[in-house]
């Protein structure tokens, strides 16, 4: 097998014919392989407009070139739900696209924003860049906050402290959100003996702790394994009549219980939480509550809480993708088809990770079968033109798993080729096309899947040389494959974070 860098991973490769060719059934296919088309509109176009890293600007011309007008609350809309997905380089495309080709004025809250866009999508610099190109007239609280919030998500601490102290000194510290946002960071970098002197400093000049104030210092507590520590502070705010405990707060004390192994006082907790929600929270509360109770292994009150989200009378995509994550993570592959069936008749705005979610399940379960049939599915119904890399990384973990090496290194080479920074392989799965190879006396084609990764930037110089040089040896070590460069390994890992991460962002 001679594997070509640089060739269409997808048109030319046997994947596409692999794909063509698989049947179409009822046993193969779930419940949901009609649903109805959704509408046209410019955020379903935008949703379903490829690769993440791809210009957007061409969706909107082709927009306003078929004589449909573009205004400012839709591309606010649409930043919103771009910076959602974290699709933050068309999210940051649009905020410009708004001010400079639609001539929209921009508020002080826009200029946040694309601070933030730029932070993280060409990095600090570019951010301080915009940050001193603004008059001073327009560096308010609220931009001052985004520079903040720019620091702390890149974890420059003392540019974060240097930046707080510039408000200090100009009066736009009144409140606790800047605060929170810097507890926050000293709580990221596990510094918690600088918590109590901040939330001191607090006291001191009059501003109280809000529910954010104490819920970051409870997460604190919780991720630090400090049992005695947090249910001693939550005795304390339980008893503050100034500020009411709200769910949040039962939610950071069941996390560190569950953390702990201590199950009846995290359901304890739970249960308090849910007596807390207020008609606002619900949605954030409950799809929470989904990851929490999945984490307890309690199905039924997965289900309970799905029921209650039901009720919400809208169609949320977060809520869909946690609770079809939830029910592969409890092993209810049917149930997370009956959901999945439900989220395509209805959805408006695409979100590529829920698909993903159950084609990765189909696999690692051996159904590769229904992988095949669902993502063929995708790409004739239009819903996507093409696999992506994560939908290719997990056929190849399928193909692996079900003995088939030659399609395993194949897809895998088609997945590394479609994949951007961030994207990390199923490193098993590379481990074994490898080895696969080794045993093809192919050792060729194994320094070239190599290059692959490198090329894409996901290896250094000197892993890739390291690893080239094990091939050639004879020794394919997998654990020097663990220093490829990006994020989750798998897409069930990658959602089971993502969620387990909106408790810490509730506080």
């Amino acid at each position: 097998m001679k594997l070509v860098i640089g060739s269409n991973p997808w048109t030319y490769s046997c994947i596409s014919r692999i794909l063509r060719v698989v049947a179409y059934s009822t046993n193969t296919l779930s419940p949901n392989a009609s649903p109805s088309k959704p509408p046209d509109t410019l955020p379903i176009r935008v949703s379903r407009s490829g690769h993440p890293k791809a210009s957007i600007v061409p969706v909107l011309n082709q927009w306003l070139e078929e004589g449909k007008a573009i205004k400012q609350s839709m591309l606010h809309t649409i930043i919103r739900h771009l910076r959602s997905f974290g699709r933050f380089k068309q999210a940051l495309e649009v905020s410009e696209f708004m001010s400079e080709e639609m001539r929209y004025g921009i508020s002080v809250g826009d200029m946040a924003v694309r601070l933030d866009l730029i932070s993280k999508v060409h990095g600090i610099e570019q951010a301080e860049k915009y940050f001193d190109s603004l008059p001073d007239t327009m560096r308010t609280f609220q931009v001052y906050g985004a520079l903040l919030n720019c620091y702390a998500h890149h974890k420059c601490l003392e540019k974060a402290e240097a930046t707080l102290q510039i408000m200090r000194e100009s009066g736009h510290l009144s409140n606790a959100v800047s605060y929170n946002v810097m507890l926050n960071l000293y709580s990221r970098l596990g510094k918690h003996d600088k918590l109590d002197v901040l939330m001191q400093e607090m006291k001191e000049k009059g501003i109280k702790h809000d529910a954010f104030t104490n819920n970051i210092r409870l997460n604190a507590y919780a991720s630090s394994s400090d049992i005695e520590g947090m249910e001693k502070f939550l005795t304390t705010i339980e008893n503050d009549v100034e500020v009411s405990v709200d769910w949040h707060a039962y939610v950071a004390a069941a996390s560190a219980y569950l953390k702990a192994r201590l199950t009846e006082k995290a359901l304890e907790m739970l249960s308090r939480a849910e007596q807390l929600v207020t008609q606002a929270s619900r949605k954030h509360a409950y799809e929470i509550f989904l990851t929490l109770y999945t984490n307890l292994g309690r199905k039924d009150d997965v289900y309970r809480i799905w029921r209650l989200y039901g009720n919400l009378g809208k169609f949320f995509n977060s809520g869909y993708l946690c609770m079809i994550s939830s029910l592969v993570k409890l092993d209810d592959l049917d149930g997370a088809e009956r959901i999945l069936a439900e989220w395509e008749s209805g959805y408006s705005y695409y979100d590529a990770r829920i698909p993903n979610v159950m084609i990765s399940a189909y696999c690692r379960r051996g159904f590769i079968k229904k992988a095949e049939a669902y993502t063929v599915s995708l790409i004739e119904r239009g819903v996507i033109k093409e696999p992506d890399a994560f939908i290719l990384n997990s056929l190849a973990t399928g193909y692996q798993m079900d003995g088939q090496m030659s399609k395993a290194v194949e897809t895998m080479k088609a997945a590394i080729l479609s994949s951007s920074s961030g994207w990390k392989p199923n490193l098993c799965t590379l481990a074994a096309c490898l080895k696969f190879l080794e045993g093809e006396d192919n050792l060729e084609a194994a320094k070239e899947l190599l290059q692959l990764l490198q090329v894409r930037g996901h290896l250094s110089n000197d892993v890739y040389n390291g690893l080239v040089k094990n091939i050639l040896d004879g020794n394919v070590d997998v654990s020097a494959l663990d220093q490829t460069k990006g994020g989750s390994e798998t897409l069930d890992e990658e959602s089971t974070r993502t969620h387990e991460g909106q408790i810490e962002a509730s506080s």
